[in-house]
Parts: C-alpha cells; structure tokens; sequence
C-alpha cells in the first residue's frame, strides 16, 4: 500500500517559519553558554548528512544496533507480538526501519517527524518495501504529544525509538519526552528504544569526530539552516566543528566554536561570540544499565528486556508502559 498523504501538525507563522524553531533558536543564543536543542539538525539537509553518517567508520552505533534488529527477530517478535502499529520518533532508517517491521508483521507503520521531505521520501522507500503494509506519515513535533491517525486509533501501539537519540537529552528534557511518548502511544503500549553504552572516551570521540569531516558538515549545517531560514548572517565558515567527551555528565558534546571575534545576527536581533565561545549543539549521553533503567522509570516505562550487539557497544531495550498506582 502506498504512503498515505500523512498530517502535518507543525506550527509555522506567515512567513513559513517553525515557530518552535526560531523560539528555540533565538532563546539559546541568549544564554551565557549559547546553546540550540539537537533536534534542529535534522532539516533535511541535516538528516541526510546524518544518513552519511551511519555508513562511517568511526560510528560504529548504526551498525550495532543494526546487528541486534538481524541478528534478534525471532525474539522480537516473541516479545512483541504482531498486529501492533509501529510508531517511529523520527523518519525510518532505510536499514533499521524494515529489519523491525520484517521481524514483528506490524498492523500499520507511522513515522513522525519535524522534516517533512525527508519524512515523506522514508515513508515512500517503506510503502514500496512493505507493499501491504498501511504507512501514515505524520509531520510532527514529537516532543509534544502527538494525535496518531485515525486509521491506528485501535491498534495496540509499539513506539521505535533506535539510535539512541534519547541521549541527545539532558534528563530532565529525556524524561518530559518519554512521558510525552506514552500519552502519544496510550496506556497499553510498548517502546522498543535504542541507548548506545558507556565505553573508552577515544572511541565516543572518534564516533563524533570522523575523519572525512561529514560529522563536522552536520554540525555547521544547522548555522547555515538558521541563515537560510531565519534571516541569519552568521559566519559559517569562521567556525570549528568540536567534539569531546565530559566524564562528569557520561556524554559527548557537540558545539560550534568562534575562530575569531564575530558578531551576527538571527531574525533580526544582534549576537556576539567571542574567539574561542562556543555554541552547544548536541549531548550524546551514553548509558549504564541502572542509568538507562533509572531514566526509562523515571518516564513511566517500565524494562522488560534489553539486547546487546556481540561487541557489547550497544543496547536495545524494551519496555512497557506502567500502569499508575492507585492512591493509597
């Protein structure tokens, strides 16, 4: 079945701009360490770069969660069941997507996201690979609570969340969404999620820091996104693409940082960076078992299994949505 026309629930003013977006955007830039939320990204430029990404060397994520989603269907599928729509937080990897919905004969498939074209284009790669399969694309902020279609109203839900993109989070921000995920997905659903692992800091950097430059491109992609979409004059090519690790917090951060004194503006309203400031793009928070299970409790998940790569890098975990205690 093809891809249905989908929805799009992304709040836009006159000029065509996510308001969501610039709010975000100006509102970090004020801040004392200026600082743009990662799900910004991903525009479309940004999500195929991200795509380019997965096929490095160096980020060796994708392709353990990849083994996982192979190597385990017959145990997802006991897991899961089938006849549940897929909800996926973000547009299907070309890879992951189909190895999960090959492994559990979903009822329907429904990809969420804020970039609309490149949502679109993933959901028709998934209606031609999955031909009887119904796919609703729906073009959404999914950090707020999202009204599925119609079409899935009934259907028990199962929410994918692969990557590990919860770890681009601070906890307080992972938290709000995974509550956000259950009342999207109702009271009786599950949530497949993927959390990349605590291991040595040369690898974490390394994932984030390839040697071609595409991780450095996608990065300065998102100031040339804010040029393009909300009027900004900053000086992409005076600024570094950076990567390090912070112990403390168990992350790799992303910024971009000034080579030189620079002054810009954004929708009109007048930045300064100082040589050496940085711009705070991404946090990849990587997990232990307790942090990751503490997280997902916290979220009104409970675990009930998780799965390893051979290489121990990586887990996917599965949880259920808990049912909330009656007042004593």
């Amino acid at each position: 079945m093809a891809a249905d026309a989908g929805l799009t629930l992304v709040d836009l003013d006159s000029d065509g701009v996510d308001r969501a977006f610039r709010g975000d955007v100006l509102d970090g830039l004020r801040q004392p360490q200026k600082a743009i939320p990662a799900r910004w990204l991903y525009d479309e430029a940004g999500s195929e770069l991200f795509e380019d990404i997965t096929r490095l060397e160096e980020y060796y994520p994708t392709r353990a969660e990849t083994e996982i989603l192979r190597d385990r269907g017959a145990e997802f599928a006991a897991e899961i069941g089938p006849g549940r729509a897929v909800v996926e937080f973000g547009s299907g990897s070309s890879v992951k997507t189909p190895l999960l919905l090959e492994a559990i004969a979903p009822a329907a498939y429904v990809p969420l996201d804020i970039s609309g074209d490149f949502l679109r284009a993933a959901a028709r790669d998934l209606a031609d690979k999955f031909p009887g399969l119904p796919v609703y694309p729906v073009e959404a902020d999914f950090m707020r609570e999202v009204a599925l279609p119609d079409a899935v109203a009934d259907s028990p839900k199962l929410g994918f969340f692969p990557g590990s993109t919860i770890g681009n989070m601070v906890p307080r921000t992972a938290v709000n969404l995974l509550r956000t995920m259950r009342a999207t997905l109702g009271a009786d659903s599950k949530l497949l999620i993927g959390m990349d692992l605590i291991k040595d800091p040369a690898v974490l950097e390394a994932a984030y820091d390839d040697a071609a430059g595409v991780t450095a491109q996608f990065n300065l992609n998102l100031a040339r996104r804010i040029n393009r979409e909300l009027g900004g004059t900053i000086p992409v090519d005076d600024l570094r693409h950076v990567a390090r690790w912070n112990d403390d917090f168990a992350r790799v951060e992303m910024h971009l940082e000034a080579q030189r004194a620079l002054t810009f503006t954004v929708a009109g309203e007048t930045f300064t960076l100082a040589r050496g400031e940085t711009i705070h793009t991404e946090n990849s928070h990587k997990f232990s078992r307790r942090s990751a299970n503490a997280l997902l409790l916290a979220g009104e998940w409970t675990p009930v299994r998780r799965w390893k790569d051979s290489e121990g890098r990586f887990s996917l975990i599965l949880a259920e949505a808990t049912i909330p205690r009656a007042a004593p």
